[in-house]
């Protein structure tokens, strides 16, 4: 073995997606330099175990190989140490991959990897749970819900989960809190982003970064059917916060309480939570892979 080589460990999650993990990994096998690196595989065998497998391994690079709730666990094993996160996307919505401006194709994505640069961001926490790039409640948080056990992955299922929700969905009144301000609405959902998006480019939290130390809150209020489209076609081109439907705050901690406890989300992946909620931002503790001169 050649001491001086980087060792690179690929974490991949056999589910995310439904794309084939193991011919994946097979070209990106075969694609990585092994004059500069040192790669190993492996993959994940339950909820959580990319975190453990990310902070026990000694290499100085670890990629996630999944979606969003892949990155985040990998990002967990990572936060506050001297570890670089990369990033293979390969999931329903790559929220994260996307606002730092990673392909969806894997032999490019290996390329920012093995050639880009090291950026610091910043995380949230959700009553504790970090998120590294969205979370909050109302309708997401309940689509999440459905995604999580409908045993489908895919744009497509999470789109149509979420048009039979809306058809029943009832908004709620909350009050939401920051250090200097303190509103009350009724929202058909509440999202806090770290990044600018919940994925697939639909930027919700469209003015936020990963580096300012700040999160970004947009509430959306009670909205009708045919104005839908309209609303679609502002996130997809990061005007979220043009709509006349969105409020948007910014802070450093913020507060959320609503009429009842329920579903929520961090990074897609849903949790119960009360009816009060504490969220806040750590700055500058987790190192990722970008490309060079990319503005996260």
């Amino acid at each position: 073995m050649n001491i001086g080589l980087k060792k690179i460990l690929f974490i991949a999650n056999p589910l995310s997606g439904g794309k084939d993990k193991e011919l994946m990994l097979k070209d990106i096998d075969a694609a990585i330099d092994r004059q500069r690196f040192e790669p190993s595989f492996v993959f994940t065998e339950y909820p959580g175990h990319a975190t453990s497998l990310a902070g026990d391994s000694d290499a100085p690079i670890v990629v996630a190989v999944g979606g969003d709730g892949t990155v985040s666990e990998v990002a967990k094993g990572l936060v506050g140490t001297e570890k670089v996160m990369g990033i293979i996307p390969c999931g329903s919505g790559d929220g994260l991959a996307l606002h730092l401006g990673i392909s969806r194709n894997p032999l490019k994505a290996l390329r920012t990897i093995q050639d880009g640069v090291s950026e610091t961001m910043d995380y949230g926490k959700l009553d504790g749970n970090p998120f590294f790039c969205t979370a909050g409640f109302g309708l997401d948080a309940e689509v999440a819900w459905e995604f999580a056990s409908s045993g489908k992955r895919g744009l497509w299922t999470y789109i149509s989960l979420a048009w039979k929700i809306w058809k029943h969905f009832t908004p709620q009144t909350y009050r939401i809190e920051t250090e200097g301000t303190a509103i009350t609405a009724k929202a058909v959902f509440v999202t806090v982003g770290n990044a600018n998006q919940w994925g697939n480019q639909a930027r919700i939290t469209s003015l936020a970064s990963v580096k300012d130390g700040m999160l970004d809150v947009t509430v959306v209020a009670p909205f009708h059917t045919y104005e839908i489209p309209l609303l679609a076609i502002k996130l997809l081109d990061g005007r979220a916060h043009t709509s006349r439907r969105v409020t948007m705050l910014r802070a450093r901690k913020v507060t959320v309480v609503r009429e009842k406890e329920g579903p929520a989300h961090h990074d897609g992946d849903p949790c119960m939570e009360g009816r009060e909620i504490h969220f806040e931002i750590v700055p500058s503790s987790l190192h990722v892979m970008v490309d060079a001169g990319r503005k996260i």
